[in-house]
């Protein structure tokens, strides 16, 4: 796929050192670069396509000295095919409905979010958001993005209960989930891995090659979870590789 390029030069910064979230003992330290608002939504398409990830209008990169274990992760579409297990998952999931609409924050949603955020990251650097920071993560950026909203099917007709989001960016190769959130409640539904799922299914509906996963950490039990599901790519630095069994913690047979 022929690389963007952005009418006016891109200016990359790098941040200092800073304690890993993923891997205890270890700093992290980032590369990023402003999204342009003329043409913000091309320069994602090929940041993300060479391993960066969106926040806002920012594109980053993990850019650590002596560690290389994020990695970009990313599901090959048209080669998936659901396993008995996630099967199950998505069965389990049939009584919500899924509503695909303007990436405007809502209280609603942001009520779910801290609900979220207080029983699985308490101690998370996002358990303060407050409503202004999800406003800015939800509405500011230049890239083409949309919300995926979860609801209970209501007998009334009406919307139904709000029970998992989708922040969800629109490649030209792809879709790419950029956060993800869910009522407590569901989580013996794994309405993670349904979220994945489930746009594994929509954007093969849509024609489109890609669903990117953001980073896969091995050793990290925040991020292992990735690995689970197959075929997952991988971008190395001779470029995107399929993720060999041999590396996946834990691998099992797919049923």
């Amino acid at each position: 796929m022929t690389q963007h390029v952005p009418r006016r030069q891109l200016r990359f910064f790098l941040t200092a050192p800073s304690p890993c979230p993923y891997l205890p003992g270890r700093e992290e330290r980032k590369v990023f670069a402003h999204l342009p608002m003329l043409d913000g939504a091309s320069v994602n398409d090929s940041l993300t396509q060479g391993g960066f990830r969106r926040s806002q209008n920012i594109a980053y990169r993990p850019a650590c000295e002596d560690c290389a274990a994020c990695v970009s992760a990313r599901l090959p579409v048209g080669d998936y095919r659901f396993s008995r297990s996630e099967r199950r998952v998505l069965a389990r999931n049939d009584g919500l409905a899924r509503h695909v609409v303007e990436a405007e924050a809502t209280r609603e949603q942001f009520d779910l979010l801290r609900r979220y955020l207080l029983s699985r990251h308490a101690g998370g650097g996002m358990a303060d958001m407050s409503w202004p920071d999800y406003v800015a993560m939800v509405e500011d950026t230049p890239v083409r993005t949309h919300m995926v909203e979860y609801r209970t099917r209501s007998q009334d007709r009406g919307p139904g209960l709000l029970a998992a989001c989708a922040l969800v960016d629109h490649l030209a190769d792809g879709l790419s989930l950029v956060y993800s959130f869910f009522d407590p409640w569901m989580s013996r539904a794994s309405p993670g891995s349904f979220i994945i799922l489930d746009h594994v299914a929509h954007a093969s509906l849509m024609g489109l090659p890609y669903l990117y996963l953001g980073y896969w950490v091995s050793g990290s039990d925040k991020m292992d979870y990735k690995a689970r599901f197959s075929p997952l790519e991988v971008l190395r630095p001779g470029g995107w590789a399929l993720l060999a069994t041999g590396d996946r913690p834990g691998a099992r047979p797919r049923r």
